[in-house]
């Protein structure tokens, strides 16, 4: 079954400071403070943009679900937010097209929070390109006919670009 006119956001998740983290579980290691506040000024650049979202879905890791929190609040789509086990680390071509099954077929636009470097993987498979997802960049897919899911990238932001736009200092990545 054809995806086309599915557009798909990709959000790697914010900076979680892993020589900090003191838990044996990686899964439960949080944003850093520096990093929900990073996340916290991207989503007033991702409510500018109006990219009239359908959905959000995230990766059940800590810091994942949290980035995602904040940018679903932010563009109130906190009702619409849901984990989903399949954009754990790992995450790959059969994964989405399972999950992409899995959605309501009225949400056309969908944010995934997730990781890298599934992120970069997944959006170089859909497109035959390359790209590099840092923490915090968000990309837009448009899903195009076929039988496997096949996308055109439409855009790439990294950090540093969406928080100059805001006048913001940049994070050291």
């Amino acid at each position: 079954m054809s995806e086309e006119g599915r557009r798909l956001f990709f959000l790697r998740h914010g900076p979680a400071d892993r020589d900090r983290f003191t838990g044996c579980d990686d899964a439960q290691r949080p944003l850093d403070d520096p990093g929900r506040e990073q996340i916290r000024r991207e989503s007033e650049v991702f409510a500018r943009l109006d990219l009239a979202l359908d959905a959000a879905i995230t990766s059940p890791y800590a810091r994942a679900a949290e980035t995602a929190a904040i940018v679903a609040a932010r563009l109130g789509l906190g009702d619409r937010l849901r984990a989903d086990p399949r954009l754990r680390p790992g995450f790959a071509l059969p994964a989405l097209v399972d999950l992409l099954a899995a959605t309501p077929r009225e949400h056309r636009r969908l944010l995934l929070v997730g990781h890298e470097p599934d992120f970069s993987e997944m959006i170089g498979a859909l497109t035959r390109g390359q790209v590099v997802m840092k923490k915090g960049a968000l990309a837009r897919v448009d899903l195009t006919a076929g039988s496997a899911p096949r996308g055109r990238l439409v855009w790439l932001l990294q950090p540093k670009v969406m928080l100059r736009g805001l006048g913001y200092a940049t994070p050291t990545m």
